[in-house]
């Protein structure tokens, strides 16, 4: 893994810095958007690069970086206690002729392994449902305090889903987090978030009817209400 021996901070220092891609370059929303993996001192950093990549709104017609609105969530998120990515550094800078460039840099979510190479690993079995439980428990109060805060994640796929296990079986820990804000927004009422949310997450997951019954009795114990259309 390529780094550097010290810490940086400015936008030159991340621009310059180089890394594995743990997402390749893509071309959408009129720019061209990647994520590095970097070893910045002793540490990693996720480092996504853009170029051109812009999203449009009311607010801004003339199009905005979409690491912007993602600097936006994640801060948002933190304060209502939704496990994510630690942001270290956000910035953006726009030329007349080059267009935007921006930078969005977030520490390493150590421990955490993606659910699906969890389970692929047999995680499941290993660790037993006690644990996959605990998880479901995690993982439904989270998505429930993003949601109760009108935070909607806009792209919740289970790629996006992740999973510590910590601890020996008489004291585990087990957490979940949430990564890729690019679409998350503000709703004007926390149901509406709740509704697209779950039932993405339902699509684009790997959960069996007996689970997602479990995920939806904590996530709705901890929203406080029942999600419509879910069951």
């Amino acid at each position: 893994m390529a780094g550097v021996s010290g810490l940086m901070n400015s936008f030159q220092d991340y621009w310059a810095s180089r890394g594995e891609w743990v997402e390749e370059p893509n071309r959408r929303r009129g720019g061209e958007s990647g994520v590095q993996r970097v070893l910045e001192g002793d540490a990693v950093v996720y480092v996504k690069r853009q170029t051109g990549h812009i999203y449009r709104s009311a607010m801004h017609p003339f199009g905005r970086p979409t690491v912007l609105r993602e600097r936006d969530a994640l801060a948002g998120l933190s304060s209502l206690n939704v496990r994510v990515p630690v942001l270290r550094f956000c910035g953006a800078q726009h030329d007349t002729q080059a267009g935007w460039k921006a930078l969005l840099v977030t520490e390493s979510l150590e421990g955490f392994v993606e659910y699906e190479q969890w389970l692929a690993a047999g995680g499941r079995e290993r660790c037993g449902e006690v644990i996959h439980e605990l998880f479901l428990k995690d993982l439904g109060e989270n998505l429930a305090r993003m949601h109760r805060g009108r935070w909607q994640h806009g792209c919740l796929y289970i790629k996006h889903v992740f999973i510590r296990v910590q601890g020996d079986g008489s004291t585990p820990r087990v957490e979940a987090a949430l990564l890729d804000f690019e679409k998350c927004r503000r709703r004007f009422s926390a149901n509406r978030a709740a509704a697209h949310d779950m039932a993405q997450l339902r699509r684009h997951s790997s959960f069996s009817d007996a689970d997602w019954q479990k995920l939806l009795y904590f996530y709705e114990a901890a929203f406080g209400s029942v999600v419509k259309g879910l069951k």
